[in-house]
């Protein structure tokens, strides 16, 4: 299947969608949004839609980007791109007006209501075409898993460079490098490298601080590939452990595993979330989860649907979600274990999977 004909089938699910919801035109501001209907990887770019045509709006820096990459019927790169696709609009005369509040700041979009100047209601769209990229297409289930697999090599370079000796941000830096040389276009969030006291905090990006001796170090990071993202956590002992660390980690993989199982189409966010939460507090330590238990990866790092008490979601074969229990106790460590997996249509795919089981180093 060519890149053509998975923007524009991307396309006609989104016109259902404008048809379900009553929208005569929709403006897709969001960048990822932008990237996921027609193939701009540009900084700057707007793409309006009717029910019949398509236009994608830019600036003269994209021009050869944009005649190379976007799938719509008229591409137009000469002038500020809001501009220019509220003139568009208004040349519809559209009954109602679909738009992303939340990709769009409040003077943008009072300019656009005075630019398009016909009689129109506005609707703002909500998450609709976040929805819509839950259920990743073959060509997505590809790149995705590739990230992964790259994000697994990169966890090899973190454990030759863990020691005492070497500062958090060393061994960041270490694992960003590598993800680049080997192909990646970037890092899908900053690097998490949190030993000791530090591996209490569930986003302790890393810092100028020496490994310790003796201790957790949670190790959180992630790749793009192909404009994909991958996310992925270990947590590692540096030392022999005692008695209570094992028994902390012991209880956050079971609540991993037991999330992992209820992976399945049909089953509901808030159950896998659940799920890996009463593990957790039947062992004591249900406290100190604190956040939930995963999330959508896509274009971005973060994507619906979020794994969540009260989160009605059901899972549906092609979503990608993270599994990534953790315990934290301020003042000593914390542990957190995280895989992606791919809904089946029988049950879940582990994407890169390997070995969980404690790594003393």
């Amino acid at each position: 299947m060519s890149n053509a004909t998975h923007y524009q089938r991307r396309q006609e699910h989104l016109r259902g969608i404008m048809q379900r919801s009553g929208w005569s035109a929709l403006l897709v501001t969001d960048l990822p949004n932008v990237r996921y209907l027609c193939g701009f990887t540009g900084s700057a770019g707007v793409l309006g839609f009717t029910r019949r045509h398509s236009a994608f709006f830019s600036d003269g820096r994209y021009r050869q980007q944009a005649a190379e990459e976007v799938v719509a019927q008229h591409v137009v790169t000469d002038g500020p791109p809001l501009r220019n696709a509220s003139q568009w609009l208004a040349r519809q005369k559209p009954s109602a007006i679909g738009y992303e509040g939340g990709h769009l700041s409040a003077h943008d979009f009072s300019s656009l209501r005075r630019a398009v100047h016909v009689k129109t209601r506005w609707k703002d769209s909500g998450q609709a075409l976040e929805h819509l990229r839950m259920v990743k297409d073959s060509d997505e289930i590809r790149r995705i898993r590739r990230a992964a697999e790259l994000g697994a090599e990169i966890f090899q370079v973190a454990l030759q460079h863990l020691s005492s000796a070497a500062r958090e941000c060393d061994v960041a830096a270490e694992m960003e490098y590598a993800a680049r040389t080997r192909g990646a276009d970037g890092v899908s969030f900053d690097t998490i490298v949190a030993g000791g006291k530090r591996s209490a905090l569930p986003h302790g990006r890393a810092s100028r601080r020496r490994l310790p001796r003796r201790g957790f170090v949670v190790i959180d990071f992630g790749v793009i590939l192909a404009g994909y993202c991958s996310d992925r956590t270990r947590t590692v002992h540096l030392g022999k452990p005692g008695g209570a660390a094992r028994r902390l980690y012991e209880a956050v993989q079971r609540a991993q595993e037991a999330a992992l199982r209820r992976l399945r189409p049909g089953v509901t966010a808030a159950e896998v979330d659940r799920a890996a939460r009463e593990v957790l507090e039947a062992a004591g330590w249900g406290r100190y989860f604190t956040h939930s238990t995963g999330h959508g990866v896509g274009l971005e790092i973060h994507e619906p649907p979020r794994l969540a008490a009260g989160q009605k979601t059901k899972l549906q074969p092609g979503m990608i979600v993270t599994i990534e229990p953790g315990a934290y106790v301020p003042g000593e460590g914390g542990v957190r274990i995280e895989d992606m997996a791919l809904i089946t249509d029988r049950g879940h795919e582990v994407l890169a999977p390997a070995s969980k089981d404690l790594l003393v180093v």
